[in-house]
């Protein structure tokens, strides 16, 4: 005798932070937007006790954080949209400050807006001058000869006496003073706060011991980047980086000259890092070689395989993971890098594709356990079916 069964009703999908954030209206979203964006501005003023770093200067920590976010930002390019693996990455963040430095106090008096546009001229011209002759292999030999670029920019500027070589450079120019008013900070007394008027930090005066004019400065070229790569991705260009990144001999086949977005994409990395660079060379006045070693490029991709490679809102949580972490538990700070390595180890286990992973990851993630579920619901009716015929 046999029973007709039905297939096990589907359960309604579950609806993401994402899809509710999609169904928000656009003026709630712009509302939204302005909001964090005033209290990120805010975040040092505030000194939150729990977020602060009672161990470092809170708006230096900042100023860190924001630089890591924007260096994070352009490798994200170069990694997250064009599926490039850029190990020297290092290389343009140490052009873009040996710029400033070296015509702006050591060879030259130039002003500071215009060192900026050199710098990122420079760097964007050596992103081309780089990829031009490496951009045609792939994989692993492409890791291997940018990390070799990145050494040897170090090197160049070691034993490079016109650079003046391993004495670095000093009395880098600061971005230039325009004083509007002055802004108290916030002091905790546990969880009371009252309005310190002995602390405060000047609207655009760009000193050596407040790091909070720079914090905002950063964070300003972060949001005009943040637009730009939201242009950016969703243009032709954006969709030729994702078609390379996939399956470069199949975005051949279609006609995407993938030589010609790869280039761009290193040069538009380079263009950032550089940015981010001068921005550096501008916060501490100095240069040295022995600070732009190999390990900081390896921090750079940490920030970016973190946060979630093609996630620009994920490599700048990754950047805040990587430099603000370790500057809020300072006094564990002989267990730092066995805490990164378990943080490694359990975000490669339970989360491999970043802390937010991008939008394509989630799709397929969610495609594959619906296709799971499908198989499962079909093998569940067929036994059921042919136990039915049986009986």
């Amino acid at each position: 005798m046999s029973t007709s069964t039905t297939a096990p009703a589907r359960r309604p999908a579950r609806r993401t932070v994402g899809d509710r954030w999609a169904a928000l209206p656009r003026p709630a979203k712009i509302v939204v937007w302005v909001l964090l964006a005033l209290f990120c501005y805010a975040l040092p003023l505030l000194n939150p006790p729990l977020i602060s770093t009672p161990q470092s200067d809170f708006g230096s920590v900042m100023f860190t954080v924001a630089a890591y976010g924007l260096v994070a930002l352009g490798l994200n390019i170069v990694l997250g949209y064009a599926g490039l693996l850029d190990l020297g990455y290092v290389g343009f963040y140490a052009i873009g400050a040996y710029t400033v430095a070296v015509f702006g106090s050591l060879h030259g008096k130039l002003p500071f807006v215009l060192l900026v546009v050199l710098a990122v001229c420079i760097t964007t011209a050596s992103g081309l001058l780089l990829g031009a002759p490496t951009l045609r292999v792939r994989g692993d030999y492409l890791a291997i000869v940018t990390l070799g670029f990145g050494e040897i920019v170090r090197l160049v500027f070691l034993n490079t006496e016109w650079l003046n070589g391993a004495r670095g450079i000093t009395d880098v120019p600061r971005p230039p003073d325009l004083p509007l008013f002055d802004v108290p900070q916030l002091q905790w007394d546990g969880f009371v706060a009252y309005v310190d008027l002995g602390t405060q930090s000047t609207f655009m005066e760009f000193g050596l011991l407040d790091g909070i004019p720079y914090y905002w400065l950063a964070l300003t070229v972060i949001i005009v980047v943040l637009v730009a790569d939201v242009l950016l991705q969703s243009s032709r260009v954006g969709r030729a980086w994702e078609a390379t990144r996939e399956d470069e001999e199949a975005a051949e086949l279609n006609g995407v000259p993938t030589f010609r977005y790869k280039l761009l994409a290193f040069a538009m990395g380079a263009f950032i890092g550089g940015l981010s660079g001068a921005l550096y060379a501008a916060r501490t006045g100095v240069v040295n070689p022995e600070t732009f070693v190999i390990q900081l490029s390896v921090l750079f991709l940490a920030a970016v395989v973190i946060g979630g490679q093609g996630n620009r809102w994920g490599v700048l949580l990754g950047a805040v993971v990587v430099a603000y972490l370790p500057e809020r538990f300072r006094e564990f700070a002989e267990y730092r890098v066995l805490a990164f390595g378990l943080l490694l180890l359990l975000l490669a286990n339970f989360r491999p594709q970043g802390l937010l992973p991008p939008r394509r990851a989630r799709r397929a993630t969610a495609a594959a356990a619906e296709l799971a579920e499908l198989e499962h619901s079909g093998s569940a009716g067929g036994d059921t079916k042919e136990g039915g015929i049986r009986a």
